[in-house]
């Protein structure tokens, strides 16, 4: 068994040794739109690999020529890596492990969580298997994460907290607790507080109410608040027009504002608004400028050709003086219900 604080996630400020993403393929997951999403891709690429080593998880021999290719017409030859690893889909923030620092051995290990495809699909087999893959390739041991009460593997995603590196955790309770879900039944907000202290070394939970509106992972933390810095949490806000997100999200501030860290202070919160929002056959997605990446030297933030993309750069800019601030045109990204966070797994040094 592990001791507790054991093991500690730095936040995702933290310097990276890497970035790992998967290439997409299916076009069920962003309907029409898999050649734009691509590039894209690339975009997202163009600016990592300046900053730090990407690793590129490619489902085929196809696939990963259709990566090299667009990769290289887009002038990006340097500090990208290929992995040839079967996948169903590409959201890796939520298949592959979070690296956390083991300070009972000085060094680092992934912890796996067990993932079934959010309860929405049946063919994740290869994407279960990914934290492992990424073990090996990385050459870093993974731990598996169990349930306090009954040690089986405890189901969680990586979109789902949201650490600042000192203690503090974002959750939400729609997400964990709700039956609609039902990641791990039976286990009650201490349970999840035991796993977070455990494997993450965060002994502070700050429970909000429900994520966006349109995000079918049933309230991912990533889509509605993250530290940007220690003390210092975004969320967003809807406007009162927006009736479907409005009530929750004032929820949500007010629960921000009246939370204590582990220090015992309270935090600076700065309020985000939402992109008008975007539909697909009648279906709201979740385009949420919380999506952002935070890499080295970088935070690269989702667009959606809205008139608050610019109020949003220009925010995070302001609280984040050390990083460069870029925009990723995210509209059709957006259709697989992600973005920039839910592709990306940091790996920090």
């Amino acid at each position: 068994m592990l001791n507790l604080n054991r093991y500690l996630m730095p936040a995702e400020w933290a310097p990276h040794q890497a970035t790992w993403i998967a290439w997409p393929h299916l076009d069920s997951d962003f309907p029409g739109k898999v050649e734009a999403v691509r590039w894209a891709y690339c975009e997202l690429i163009r600016h990592l690999c300046k900053e730090e080593r990407v690793e590129i998880l490619c489902a085929s021999e196809t696939l990963e020529a259709d990566a090299r290719e667009r990769l290289k017409r887009s002038g990006i030859s340097s500090n990208i890596f290929f992995h040839r690893k079967d996948y169903v889909r590409t959201w890796l923030r939520d298949s592959a492990p979070s690296l956390v620092k083991d300070h009972s051995a000085s060094s680092n290990i992934w912890v796996q969580w067990k993932f079934n495809a959010w309860a929405l699909y049946d063919d994740f087999g290869p994407d279960a298997e990914i934290p492992q893959y990424i073990s090996r390739e990385s050459s870093i041991p993974c731990q598996q994460a169990l349930r306090p009460d009954t040690e089986a593997p405890i189901v969680l995603e990586g979109g789902a907290f949201d650490v600042d590196g000192v203690g503090n955790i974002l959750v939400t309770e729609q997400c964990l607790l709700s039956e609609q879900q039902q990641r791990n039944p039976g286990m009650q907000k201490r349970d999840y507080e035991l796993v977070f202290e455990k494997y993450l070394g965060a002994s502070n939970t700050i429970w909000l109410d429900g994520g966006c509106e349109g995000d079918d992972t049933h309230g991912h933390i990533d889509d509605l608040a993250r530290f940007v810095a220690p003390g210092r949490i975004v969320v967003a806000s809807a406007e009162p027009n927006d009736v479907a997100q409005y009530e929750g999200c004032q929820k949500n501030i007010q629960r921000l504002k009246a939370a204590k860290g582990r220090d015992g202070r309270s935090f600076e919160i700065i309020e985000l608004p939402f992109p008008s929002p975007i539909y697909c056959d009648g279906q709201r997605l979740p385009a949420s400028y919380l999506n952002f990446y935070i890499a080295n030297n970088l935070i690269m933030v989702p667009t959606f050709n809205d008139e608050n993309d610019r109020k949003v750069l220009g925010l995070l800019a302001e609280l984040c003086p050390d990083r460069k601030v870029i925009g990723i045109n995210c509209v059709d990204w957006v259709l697989g219900y992600g973005s920039l966070h839910c592709s990306t797994q940091q790996q920090p040094l």
